[in-house]
């Protein structure tokens, strides 16, 4: 892992916990980079290692989830997507490239829609396209349909952090090489409280606000109305390392990404979660942001 220092910016009630990979010139080119529904700023380690002190990486915690925890709603995609602007405004920076994974990257779609004089190119990882919701189900059944083994996690307690390391190595999702120290890291950063009953820091209000959110018409309409260049790097494998992604053609035609700004690149051999923690998947995204980076402000 590559050293990070942690600030806190002003947001709308309190405080946002934020990791920082600086570089050594001033004058480099800024990205803020936006974890996803269960997550935290971490996720990104494997990312800010390969882009190597080419740009300056910024992540937050978003609200409700570690170093951001304390930070009280109102919840939303929508309020992510100011805490984001806010966090690029105390950056001092204007038109950073923006780049969000999973639910990250719906905050990241919205924030440029609703902030474009703070952002400029925007890289979406694995999300930013989704689906009205069936209208037969209740939010709760919504978030359980979604993400049912991600809230059953937020309600588990754990007696130590290897417990809680044993658990995230049994998911699909990292089987075989794709943990790594940089993912130890991102999932020790979760946990909260003290032994025999450590359990995550994401509150579970804020994930079920922000799960039912996803679905929200402004929510679901933004990604197709970026006004600059963006592209989306989407993984050929599932949540649980399934064949079947979250996206494919034919899912990306029926979310109204085809005549977009969003151009829509496939990754090879990665999964939901090894797209943004592999070497391969962080590889990619790595060098979209450096291409953004490039394009004229």
């Amino acid at each position: 892992m590559i050293p990070y220092e942690e600030i806190r910016v002003p947001v709308a009630g309190g405080e946002l916990a934020a990791l920082r990979w600086p570089t050594r010139d001033a004058g480099a080119p800024v990205v803020v980079a936006l974890h996803g529904i269960t997550a935290n700023a971490l996720s990104w380690g494997a990312v800010a290692r390969l882009l190597a002190g080419r740009v300056t990486l910024v992540a937050p915690d978003l609200r409700g989830r570690a170093g951001s925890s304390g930070l009280p709603g109102p919840y939303g995609i929508a309020a992510h997507a100011d805490d984001a602007a806010a966090l690029a405004g105390a950056l001092g920076q204007d038109r950073v490239v923006l780049t969000g994974h999973s639910m990250g990257a719906f905050v990241a779609a919205l924030a440029a829609v609703r902030h474009p004089d703070r952002f400029g190119p925007v890289v979406l990882v694995d999300g930013g396209f989704g689906f009205p919701a069936p209208t037969h189900l209740s939010a709760d059944e919504l978030m359980t349909a979604v993400i049912g083994p991600a809230m059953d996690r937020l309600s588990m307690t754990f007696p130590d952090r290897d417990a809680y390391r044993s658990f995230w190595r049994a998911h699909p999702a990292f089987a075989g090489d794709a943990w790594s120290p940089e993912v130890d890291a991102y999932i020790q950063r979760d946990l909260n409280g003290e032994e025999p009953a450590l359990r995550s820091g994401c509150r579970l209000e804020a994930v079920r606000t922000d799960g039912v959110g996803l679905f929200q018409d402004e929510v679901l309409a933004a990604a197709g109305e970026l006004p600059g260049p963006a592209v989306l790097l989407w993984a050929r494998r599932g949540l649980m390392d399934e064949e079947q992604g979250l996206y494919d053609k034919s899912r990306l035609a029926a979310a109204g990404q085809p005549g977009t700004n969003v151009t829509a690149v496939p990754v090879e051999d990665v999964n939901h979660y090894t797209v943004l923690t592999g070497d391969k998947g962080a590889g990619e995204i790595a060098g979209a942001l450096l291409r953004a980076v490039a394009v004229p402000r």
